[in-house]
């Protein structure tokens, strides 16, 4: 991608960081005398204090790299709630009605259908591949455009269906868990890429400054669970103010946060003060961009000191909204009260909320798992969309639901009318989103018979981001960042938004 440094703002690597900050120093140290270090001092002041996340200047010339903390065009959508189901869904018991599947019990998969396509290791072995129709029933939910069919294990998702565009033709060329995990989240399967909710962040700068702009939390599953690399919320090479605050389930949401025994808040205060001399005193000698970043985390970290408890206090949420999530929600870390967490960041301004669900890794017992797995998940899923549309946050907050890919249609090991399981597939999966900007009560895409290949509308993980990014005001292509030589987006070299998602 063409570079443009007259349009570039900030350190897109650390030498040009360096060179920057080098050259304002010099520039403004040389004004530092009479009226002129005044105006200059202000002028430095307006620059460095304006967010610019409501596009109050006119947007850079089409082929500039996109500024932080500008948007390309008007955008339906402010903020994002990402519900990652951690494991991959199966979508053939979820949302990929295939009723036919049902005459075709322990069939093996034709080879015209696999076409000598790859498998993992876990099911190379098998002699056969023995075709496992869902055991649960669908129904149809006719208050949409199309009519949206959803397993008898989702009722409360039922509920939201004219609310919901399902995305039935996901694919991606991750195998495993980890790669798949990166690459949904950062847009390359090779780690020390940033995260979505980083680009989101470094590009559309904070609406609250109490809060961190990203925010994560996890919750347990039931069953087998992958482990969760705390890079897949990081920041890669952006500055690490981008990276995303995971919150805790106990007492204590995000660590250390709480002044200690015998502390008080003006000692806190006194301290901080003294710290953030000795940082200013090294910035001046250093010029590292990422000592203005600790300067700013220590701040955030005292002012959440106030927002962070008033933010997990559910006693001012009403009886019938807590009735709503669930009875779960009264026990911290479940997905119930994570849900309704994520609600209260979206109210109070925060960007990027990512929830992880874990223990969908369904490869043996899955009707057994997959049970409990929904019953943790269906009820406040339903709430949180319905939650946000009556605060009228729904319009302007984009709601994500997906794994890292799908299910295969054969069993995994042994295969019954009652039990089966599925192993990891890539080549198609499904996933749902709502409000921002999303058209709502449609599916999108199909899978054949089998739902094992795409026949029509197929979505790159690469055309999700770059059509999230477009609802957020984004274009993809000049959402860069500048790091060893190179221009660096979340979409890579690839990526289209697709106008048949969006309202």
């Amino acid at each position: 991608m063409p570079s443009n440094p007259q349009h570039r703002e900030g350190p897109f690597d650390p030498l040009e960081g360096y060179l920057l900050n080098l050259t304002r120093r010099r520039f403004f140290g040389a004004l530092s005398n009479g009226i002129a270090a005044g105006i200059g001092g202000a002028a430095l002041s307006t620059l460095l204090n304006s967010n610019n996340a409501h596009g109050m200047f006119a947007p850079p010339p089409m082929d500039a790299p996109q500024l932080p903390h500008l948007t390309n065009f008007a955008p339906k959508a402010k903020r994002v709630i990402y519900l990652h189901m951690e494991g991959a869904p199966s979508q053939l018991d979820l949302y990929d009605h295939k009723p036919k599947l049902v005459d075709r019990f322990d069939e093996d998969l034709p080879d015209s259908i696999r076409n000598g396509q790859r498998i993992t290791t876990m099911t190379s072995g098998q002699t056969r591949f023995p075709v496992a129709p869902s055991m649960f029933r669908f129904d149809r939910y006719e208050n949409n455009e199309d009519g949206l069919w959803l397993s008898e294990l989702l009722p409360h998702t039922g509920s939201i269906a004219k609310e919901l565009c399902v995305i039935k033709s996901l694919h991606t060329d991750a195998i495993n868990h980890e790669p798949g995990i990166t690459f949904f989240q950062t847009g390359s399967e090779q780690p020390g890429r940033p995260s979505f909710g980083s680009w989101m962040s470094y590009g559309l700068g904070s609406m609250n400054d109490s809060l961190p702009s990203f925010v994560v939390m996890i919750t347990q599953g039931v069953g087998n669970m992958q482990a969760l690399s705390a890079r897949f919320w990081g920041s890669g090479f952006l500055p690490s103010e981008h990276q995303g605050c995971k919150l805790r389930s106990g007492a204590d949401p995000v660590l250390y946060l709480n002044d200690p025994a015998g502390v008080s808040r003006s000692d806190r205060r006194k301290m901080l003060d003294t710290v953030q001399a000795m940082n200013a005193s090294e910035f001046e000698a250093s010029l590292d961009p990422e000592v203005q970043t600790r300067i700013a985390q220590y701040e955030m970290a005292y002012r959440m000191q106030m927002s962070v408890p008033e933010l997990t206090d559910f006693s001012t949420e009403s009886k019938e909204t807590l009735e709503m999530y669930g009875p779960e929600v009264h026990r911290p870390g479940s997905f119930a009260a994570n849900c309704l967490l994520a609600r209260r960041l979206a109210e109070r301004g925060v960007r990027f909320v990512q929830l992880y669900m874990r223990g969908w890794d369904q490869h043996g017992n899955l009707p057994g798992e997959i049970r409990g797995q929904t019953m943790a998940v269906d009820q406040a899923q339903a709430a949180l969309v319905k939650d946000l549309k009556r605060l009228g946050l729904l319009e302007d907050t984009l709601v994500l639901w997906s794994g890292e890919f799908g299910r295969t249609v054969y069993s995994q090991g042994q295969l019954s009318r009652t039990n089966y399981g599925r192993d990891h597939h890539p080549r198609c999966f499904s996933a749902w989103a709502a409000g921002g900007g999303i058209k709502p009560g449609v599916s999108y895409g199909e899978t054949d018979d089998y739902s094992y290949n795409i026949v029509k509308d197929p979505v790159d993980v690469h055309d999700l981001h770059a059509t999230m990014l477009h609802l957020l005001g984004l274009d993809h292509k000049r959402l860069t960042y500048r790091h060893q030589g190179r221009d660096y987006r979340l979409t890579d070299v690839k990526g289209n938004p697709l106008g048949g998602l969006i309202a």
